[in-house]
Formats: structure tokens, C-alpha cells, sequence
């Protein structure tokens, strides 16, 4: 069903079951509903489906949590309290029926691959430099192993988005 401007105005307030007060205001409450739930036959060995096709641990959790807020069961807040608790259990459900699963947390070797490619750019940007600076000079052998340090700042004045790129930059 389409949404446009100003349907609220015009819809009965109080008519969808998240737009009243939810059912459970206690996250122990909660964290029942949703576990007697989820051991359900029929709803656990939909939840062990969906991990077996590549739904990940924390997409089902939100997606539990969310549909029990569109329920009017619990609110947001109640949510946010009881995620972890049905996280695990629905970790604790997969390693048993012996399901491997993603858990859906993002992974922290793109950050690190984010950070050696940086300074390899700023490596190969000096070296070039040096080049430019001195084209007959021998080049030194250049070590493949990268430093686990932070680039030092660049002395250049901070530049806007708009602003034309040094003959460095465009090399690289």
C-alpha cells in the first residue's frame, strides 16, 4: 500500500497496534514471548532454513524484533534490551543443530584493509616524489612488509571538494 503526503492526517489515529501501547512493557516478558516463539517446531526449523540459505544471526534478530513492534507486542526500547538475549538463543540454536551461520557483524579486516592501502599510498606517493625530484638517482629496494603505524599527516592546507587535484594525486 502506497504512502503519501499527509495520509496520516487523514487515517484513524490509533488504529495500527504499533500506534497503541504495546502489550509488554517488561523485557523478562518479552524475552518469553519470544523464546516460547521460537521453539516452536514449525518457527524453529523456519529460523534454521533461513541460516542455512545465508541469512545472518543479527537480520533475524532485528526481523523478530521489528515484528513484534509492528504487533504492538513490545516497544523499540524493549527491543533494544532483549536483542542479545535472543541473539544467542538463536546462536546457541544453530551450533546445536549443527548449522554454520554468519553472525552479521561486520568484519574488521576491511578496515585494516582500508588502512595498509592508505599508507601504501602514501609510500608510493613519496617515492614517486623522490623520483620526480632526482629521475637518475638508483632507486632503493622498498621493503613489502607494511608498518602497522598511522600515516603521518600531510603538510598540505586541508583542500574542498570542488578544488583541482596536484599532478601527485592524479598519478595514483
Amino acid at each position: 500500500m502506497p504512502i503519501f503526503p499527509g495520509q496520516s492526517l487523514t487515517a484513524e489515529p490509533m488504529n495500527a497496534p504499533y500506534e497503541n501501547p504495546p502489550e509488554m512493557v517488561e523485557p523478562e516478558d518479552a524475552i518469553t514471548y519470544h523464546l516460547d516463539r521460537l521453539i516452536e517446531p514449525d518457527r524453529a526449523e523456519a529460523l534454521l532454513d533461513s541460516m542455512e540459505l545465508g541469512l545472518d544471526v543479527v537480520t533475524l534478530t532485528e526481523g523478530i524484533l521489528r515484528g513484534a513492534v509492528m504487533d504492538g507486542q513490545h516497544s523499540i526500547d524493549v527491543s533494544l534490551i532483549i536483542a542479545p538475549v535472543i541473539h544467542e538463543f538463536i546462536k546457541t540454536t544453530a551450533d546445536k543443530a549443527g548449522i554454520d551461520y554468519e553472525e552479521g557483524f561486520p568484519d574488521d579486516s576491511e578496515k585494516r584493509k582500508a588502512v595498509k592501502y592508505q599508507i601504501n599510498s602514501i609510500k608510493a606517493k613519496k617515492m614517486i616524489a623522490e623520483y620526480r625530484s632526482n629521475p637518475n638517482k638508483e632507486p632503493e629496494a622498498v621493503s613489502m612488509e607494511v608498518e602497522e603505524v598511522m600515516p603521518e599527516p600531510m603538510d598540505e592546507a586541508p583542500k574542498g571538494l570542488m578544488s583541482r587535484m596536484s599532478k601527485l594525486e592524479g598519478d595514483i
